[in-house]
């Protein structure tokens, strides 16, 4: 049975059973501060288990798309581990429990397969339970397993928690019996290799206490409302009813892994089996590149990058991995556009937008690959000399510092240099490399975090939207209203009063204010309640559902409980939904021009001025740019309606409407339409019609990332200004250059050319006046013990090569045979710097340029035996520079 169609029967199978069915989740976690992808069926869930908000089913089925980052370096040394994978899960929340999740799931795997099951033999199926469960025991019995087929195991096997408080409970667990042949008799507690886990069933009964760690979090005690939560892992399932060895002998794996086989020329699946083959680096190899390309196909699927940070590095690393694979298995070509549409191609019918947006996936990984192809090329050399300098300076290990600039400047995976490294008989301070890595990512964190929660505790809010549930945001129809201060917060706690010059926390029941998001500014302005006033300042939703205004109490008291007045700036909320309603048309003018693959990857929307960031591969032409300001401006001369609705993701999608990738949506959207022209998932305030932009300047486009591009302009008056300053210096530089306008450009061109040659010319008169000497110089030689010695000094102001140049032509005009040492000082911007020439008969009495430069610096100064340098005095120490050269050659 293929892949896919375990997918559908499973989905089939709970729907008939009263659940709704959920889309997967992105696979980036945008919603979890604490995780970068989705790793298991739950996560999209949480919120409802945790009772953070209410579930708008009492049943769901999913099929999730899971990374655990984890296991990234444990795939190929095992046939069970890896990166991606996908997790079938039903869910109840306070609806059925064991007694329905446990026939739930017993009917689907045994049921025939012409009934829409698994048509697993009831035989070969164990299930575990927890120790004292004797509920799962006896609905386990009364489904028809025998009591010597089911398992009691203890915590670390049968109890489920998510390491923090809150729910907890056991769980049962599926095995599939393999046959004798993957192991030894006796059931998963005996062998698990050939008794496979393939379902969990957890029974969210408990609810623990706050501990001094995650071990001893207290049974505070049952929980009222039970909810179930079941994961079953379709590669698992797909390995048991295709009759394969392992997790890379499905349908879709396997074929990239052949591919992979048939462009190196080795072979996997002969010597494979169950046993994990860690004596063959073949098959290991193999392995990871199966792995990582079907991984990397679906990261960048969801929208994710390849970048030097955060989901993206894990992107990067993986795809990285798999490429220097395939090199070491000596396949040198670019192999990602052999194996990508492969991988494509046993994904799609599951996930059929792969092949919808295969243009775009491909531009980012091939492009990936060539750059790292780049990066192998430079930063191999660069750690070349890290490894000579570590070998010289008589150290064992390359410094932490080192590898995380490799990493973090050059790009270079930090298992790249441990691998190098290696095989130079070095270690690498990996700790070091991972302290300043947690360091950055601590750093970029906190700003993060106290962008949206000022540093506040979050409890304090979630508090609050416990108290009074989540704020309604009205500014879509209106500007100003009334509304009932429900909290006022200071230092992560409830207050009940503030006073002037106080800085604050506001919530209200309901507010006009718009909190930052979506790449759209806040709102500003005032709130007035009873005797007091607040200047806002800032609006955020640290949390789902809380609307929190930042305000300075500019006079009076404020208290909770009153009524007070809000009004935001009008004059900057029109400037913002002036730029953000922009910010739709630039993005969809793009695609027109570009491509599908040009999807946002950013944007701020600002009083006047925007920021749109977008994927594409390569830089924009600038006749490209001048065509999309055209086409959005004519879209603002058409005066097209400005349309907010709001519709099913389901239809959306019908219609055409944009999504971002990795954002997660509910099931209920909010669609803004440009006429015909836009239309996109969005949340954020616009205008009525898009001649209220009045004009879009487009100021600049440039590269801020590996395959990201942005793009600045300004909106509306801002934009006017611009022209208008624009036409002044225009005007003005037609004056100077008296032409007519439209000939400002090619006369300043031509006047920027002339003063090149002029200068390039300048400098041919430079150098033949500073080696115009050369030959008298050489001539005035002094004698210093038996070496011919030129001490002087350059003409001010003379360029670096200049210098280096004139000493290399006096040591060549002396004869060889006589040892020479020459010192060129020069004096320019207040510095003096010293070039010191050495021919090989001085080298043979035992003299070298580089020692004699930092006789001169002190120990400072580098380059060869033969020629160095050395600067940074002041200038004014330029003749003690050579008489320190002179003093040494006479004391050698």
């Amino acid at each position: 049975m293929k892949t896919a169609e375990i997918k559908r029967r499973y989905l089939a199978h709970f729907e008939a059973n009263g659940h709704a069915v959920v889309p997967s989740a992105p696979l980036p976690a945008i919603s979890d501060p604490n995780l970068l992808f989705v790793n298991a069926g739950m996560v999209q869930f949480v919120p409802y288990f945790l009772g953070q908000q209410t579930p708008p089913y009492s049943r769901a089925v999913s099929v999730q798309k899971c990374i655990r980052t984890p296991d990234i370096d444990e795939v190929g040394k095992t046939s069970r581990h890896g990166t991606f994978f996908q997790m079938n899960g039903n869910f109840s929340f306070g609806d059925y429990f064991k007694d329905g999740a446990i026939p739930l799931a017993w009917d689907l795997v045994t049921k025939p397969l012409d009934q829409g099951g698994f048509g697993l033999d009831p035989e070969r199926i164990w299930p575990t339970v927890y120790l004292d469960d004797d509920e799962a025991y006896q609905i386990w019995r009364s489904v028809g397993v025998p009591a010597e087929r089911i398992v009691r195991r203890g915590k670390a096997d049968n109890f489920w928690s998510m390491g923090i408080p809150g729910p907890c409970g056991p769980c049962s667990e599926l095995f599939y019996d393999r046959g004798p042949e993957y192991g030894r008799e006796g059931g998963p507690a005996v062998d698990e290799d050939r008794y496979m886990e393939f379902w969990n069933l957890v029974f969210m009964q408990f609810e623990r206490g706050p501990g001094t760690s995650k071990e001893d979090y207290p049974i505070l005690g049952e929980l009222p409302a039970k909810n179930i939560d079941t994961g079953m892992g379709l590669e698992r399932m797909a390995s048991i009813l295709q009759g394969v060895d392992n997790l890379y002998e499905i349908d879709e794996v396997r074929p990239i892994l052949d591919r992979a086989a048939e462009l190196t020329g080795k072979r996997y699946g002969a010597r494979s089996g169950h046993v994990a083959s860690q004596s063959h680096p073949d098959d290991v190899r193999l392995r990871v590149i199966a792995d990582h390309v079907r991984t990397a196909l679906m990261l960048i699927g969801d929208g994710v990058t390849p970048s030097n940070e955060g989901r993206g590095y894990v992107l990067r690393r993986i795809m990285r991995r798999a490429i220097r694979a395939v090199r070491l298995l000596g396949y040198q070509d670019r192999a990602l556009p052999e194996l990508l549409p492969v991988a494509r191609d046993c994904m799609s019918p599951s996930y059929p937008e792969l092949s919808a947006e295969f243009g775009r996936i491909s531009q980012y990984a091939y492009a990936e690959e060539d750059a790292f192809l780049a990066t192998l090329r430079s930063g191999t050399t660069i750690l070349d000399t890290a490894i000579a300098e570590t070998k010289s300076a008589g150290k064992a290990a390359i410094s932490g510092d080192k590898a995380f600039q490799l990493h973090d400047t050059y790009g270079f995976p930090i298992d790249l240099t441990l691998e190098i490294a290696a095989e130079q008989g070095l270690q690498v301070d990996a700790e070091g490399f991972r302290r300043l890595m947690a360091d950055q990512r601590s750093r970029a964190k906190a700003d993060a975090q106290a962008r949206k929660t000022g540093h506040t505790d979050v409890s304090a809010y979630r508090s609050v939207l416990d108290g009074g549930g989540p704020v309604e945001f009205t500014g879509y129809t209106e500007l100003n209203r009334e509304s009932r201060v429900r909290a006022l917060l200071a230092g992560g706690a409830e207050v009940g009063a503030a006073v002037e010059g106080d800085t604050i926390e506001l919530v209200l029941d309901t507010t006009p204010f718009y909190a930052e998001g979506g790449g759209q500014q806040p709102d500003q302005g005032l709130i007035t309640v009873g005797g007091g006033q607040l200047e806002v300042f800032d609006v955020q939703q640290p949390v789902p559902g809380l609307i929190v205004h930042r305000a300075r109490v500019v006079r009076g008291e404020v208290r909770a409980g009153e009524t007070g007045y809000a009004e935001i700036d009008v004059s900057r909320r029109r400037a913002i939904s002036r730029s953000h309603t922009a910010t739709h048309l630039v993005h969809q003018t793009m695609r027109n021009f570009l491509g599908e693959s040009a999807t946002q990857a950013g944007s701020l929307n600002a009083p006047g001025r925007l920021r749109f960031d977008f994927n594409t591969p390569t830089g924009v032409a600038p006749s490209v740019l001048h065509d999309v300001e055209q086409q959005v401006n004519e879209v603002l001369l058409a005066d097209m309606e400005v349309h907010a609705f709001i519709t099913t993701q389901e239809e959306a999608r019908r219609i055409g409407a944009m999504a971002l990738f990795g954002e997660k949506y509910g099931e209920r959207v909010r669609v803004v339409e440009v006429g015909d022209y836009a239309r996109e998932l969005c949340g954020g305030t616009h205008v009525a019609r898009s001649a209220q932009l009045g004009l879009v300047k487009i100021l600049s486009e440039a590269s801020v990332g590996s395959g990201v591009r942005r793009i600045e302009a300004l909106v509306g008056m801002d934009a006017f200004g611009f022209l208008a300053r624009e036409h002044l210096l225009v005007s003005r530089l037609a004056e100077l250059f008296r032409v007519p306008g439209d000939q400002v450009a090619d006369r300043v061109e031509q006047t920027v050319t002339q003063l090149r040659d002029a200068e390039k010319e300048l400098e041919k008169l430079r150098a033949q006046l500073v080696l115009g000497g050369a030959a008298a110089l050489a001539g005035q030689a002094k004698d210093v013990r038996g070496v011919a010695y030129v001490g002087t000094e350059a003409p001010e102001g003379a360029a670096g090569n200049d210098v280096r140049t004139l000493a290399q032509e006096i040591r060549g005009r002396i004869d060889p045979a006589r040892p020479a040492v020459v010192a060129v000082a020069a004096r320019a911007g207040g510095k003096a710097s010293l070039v010191v020439a050495v021919n090989q008969a001085a080298r043979g009495r035992g003299l070298t340029a580089k020692e004699l430069v930092k006789t001169a610096f002190s120990g400072r100064g580098g380059g060869s035996d033969d020629l160095a340098q050395g600067g940074g005095l002041p200038a004014a120490e330029a003749p003690n520079l050579l008489a320190t050269v002179e003093k040494a050659i006479a004391d050698a």
